[in-house]
C-alpha cells in the first residue's frame, strides 16, 4: 500500500512538472490546442499505467514517443478532416510582430507532413538529439536528418517571411 502511494506521488510530481512542456510539444506537433490537450492526457494515462517500471528509467523519452506515435495514428485515421485553429483575438494585440511570426510559423508547420512536423518540433522545440528523435519515431538517424532538411526547405517555401528564423540547418 505504501509503495502504491509513493508511486502515485512520484508520478503526480513528475507529470505536474512535465505537463506544460508536453502540452507545448503536442500543440506544435498537432497544430491544434484541443487535440494537443487530449493527446497529452492520453499519453500521461499510459505513463501512469506503467509508472512503476518507468520511474527509474527515462519516462520523458517514453512520453515523447507516445505523443508522436499517437498523433501519427490519429492523423492516419482522420487525415481527411481539416482542423483550423482560430486565434483568440482577446489574447493578442493588433499588429504584434511576434504574434504574426508565430501564426505564420504555426500555419507553415500545419502544412508539413506529420513526420516533418514531428522532427522539427522535437528537434527545435523539444531540443532532442537526432538519435533521440530517431528512437521516438522508430526511424534511423539518417531519416531524421533528411526529413529535417526537407522540412526546413519546405518551411522556407511556405513562409519566406520567416527566412531569418529558418536560416538554421539541422546539426
Amino acid at each position: 500500500m505504501e509503495r502504491q502511494l509513493d508511486d502515485r506521488e512520484s508520478f503526480t510530481a513528475w507529470a505536474t512538472a512535465r505537463r506544460p512542456r508536453l502540452l507545448r510539444t503536442a500543440t506544435f506537433v498537432t497544430g491544434d490546442g484541443g487535440r494537443a490537450e487530449d493527446l497529452v492526457q492520453e499519453a500521461l494515462t499510459k505513463v501512469a499505467q506503467r509508472w512503476p517500471r518507468l520511474r527509474e528509467g527515462n519516462p520523458d523519452a517514453y512520453v515523447r514517443q507516445i505523443l508522436v506515435r499517437d498523433n501519427i495514428s490519429w492523423w492516419r485515421r482522420n487525415r481527411f478532416e481539416v482542423a483550423s485553429a482560430v486565434p483568440d483575438p482577446g489574447r493578442t494585440s493588433p499588429g504584434d510582430a511576434g504574434v504574426e511570426r508565430r501564426m505564420l510559423l504555426l500555419d507553415a508547420l500545419r502544412r508539413l507532413t506529420e513526420r516533418q512536423r514531428a522532427v522539427l518540433v522535437l528537434r527545435y522545440f523539444g531540443d532532442l538529439s537526432e538519435a533521440e528523435i530517431a528512437h521516438a519515431l522508430g526511424v534511423s538517424t539518417g531519416t531524421v536528418k533528411s526529413t529535417a532538411h526537407l522540412a526546413l526547405r519546405r518551411l522556407r517555401e511556405l513562409a519566406p517571411e520567416l527566412s531569418e528564423l529558418l536560416a538554421m540547418e539541422p546539426s
